[in-house]
């Protein structure tokens, strides 16, 4: 693959604020000239559609066709979405990328890194990962009381907790962490500030 575009993950648990973020960053990119594509995983195709299934009974497959569901995920949207985008020199925002696997994964007691050098086998290395941090505390509270949702199987506060600690020791070059705690506007000035080195002079 002929890479010439840039690929941004966003990272973190569940209510730190990513879709927000890229939606923001986004918005900046597209004004300033740049083409964007903003995507998601798990995606809507056909094995995204089945992990979104599991977020109401993840009991219903083994630990090991959970993870391979993800992998198979990741190696549809590398192939239909991200490699593409990236060939044609886009910039590509994805919300949650192999490290959120490695993390949500690793807390059901696979082995993170493991997950990730399995996933870099066949998906590109991101050019910066933006790894938003806040209390799993206050996640939830997004999650439960601004977005008015009930919390998933992935989303139970135990889970999040080892998700959370998983997040915080892998380790990267990739990797900017940012205080999510903020309100959308301070964090999208933290994101602004690390995404720039890969646009300099541009924005």
């Amino acid at each position: 693959m002929k890479r010439k575009g840039l690929l941004i993950a966003f990272e973190g648990i569940d209510g730190t604020g990513k879709t927000t973020q890229i939606e923001m960053l986004s918005e900046v990119l597209r004004r300033r000239g740049f083409s964007v594509v903003a995507t998601r995983e798990p995606t809507d195709g056909q094995y995204g559609r089945k992990i979104r299934e599991l977020y109401k009974n993840r009991k219903s497959v083994t630990p090991e066709e959970e993870l391979a569901l993800f992998l198979d995920d990741r190696r549809e949207h590398v192939a239909q979405v991200i490699a593409p985008a990236l060939a044609r020199g886009e910039v590509v925002l994805t919300d949650r990328y192999y490290f959120s696997t490695a993390a949500y994964q690793g807390a059901a007691g696979h082995d993170p890194l493991k997950i990730i050098a399995a996933n870099e086998l066949f998906a590109p290395v991101p050019d910066m990962v933006i790894m938003l941090e806040a209390p799993v505390s206050l996640g939830v509270h997004r999650v439960q009381k601004l977005r008015g949702e009930t919390l998933n199987d992935f989303e139970q506060e135990e889970t999040l907790a080892k998700v959370a600690g998983i997040f915080a020791d892998l380790k990267g070059s990739c990797i900017r962490r940012i205080d999510g705690t903020g309100n959308a506007e301070t964090v999208h000035g933290l994101v602004m500030k690390n995404v720039a080195e890969l646009f300099e002079p541009e924005i």
